[in-house]
């Protein structure tokens, strides 16, 4: 009884030792490798976006191919704080340049949705500050089995994402 014990506690951990730590690993590395693809996808939509100075409707969808090669669901959120030159009076320590306060509004992910599903470009204007996110909405593999391994259940997390943002460079025509 003790000999079969032993032999079926040691058959046990062989394959917790050869398949699931393993498999652990590499679902581990499949997300670096996915969180690298969507890093830079962000960035180079991001910093295109920047650079014409509006969002176009091609760039938008590059960036949605290049974040549904890794295999995951994402949720995109874009926000554009417009720069509003608020006309103020001018005082005397001033500069002459400058009159009032320049304030910011925002205009979220779905306004400027409205305007790409119109296969319009989101025009931006220089000066405005455009920011991009994306973090995965599905269960990858790797958390999957790093709850099971370390009891972790958390439904609002997110093991892949990216976000970029910068000052709009140009006026978008």
């Amino acid at each position: 009884m003790g000999d079969s014990l032993m032999t079926i506690i040691a058959i046990f951990l062989a394959v917790i030792l050869m398949f699931l730590f393993p498999m652990l690993s590499v679902s581990e590395r499949a997300d670096d490798i996915s969180q690298l693809a969507v890093e830079t996808a962000v960035t180079e939509f991001v910093d295109n976006s920047r650079a014409i100075g509006k969002v176009t409707v091609a760039n938008y969808e590059k960036l949605v191919n290049a974040l549904n090669a890794t295999g995951n669901s994402y949720t995109i959120e874009m926000e554009r704080k417009v720069l509003d030159e608020n006309v103020g009076k001018k005082t005397a320590w001033a500069n002459g340049k400058v009159i009032g306060e320049n304030v910011h509004y925002s205009i979220y992910t779905s306004q400027i949705l409205e305007d790409l599903l119109k296969n319009e470009d989101h025009r931006m204007k220089e000066g405005d500050y455009f920011y991009c996110s994306a973090k995965n909405d599905n269960t990858t593999m790797s958390q999957t089995l790093r709850s099971v391994f370390y009891s972790i259940s958390s439904n609002n997390s997110y093991q892949v994402g990216a976000d970029h943002g910068g000052t709009v460079n140009a006026t978008g025509n």
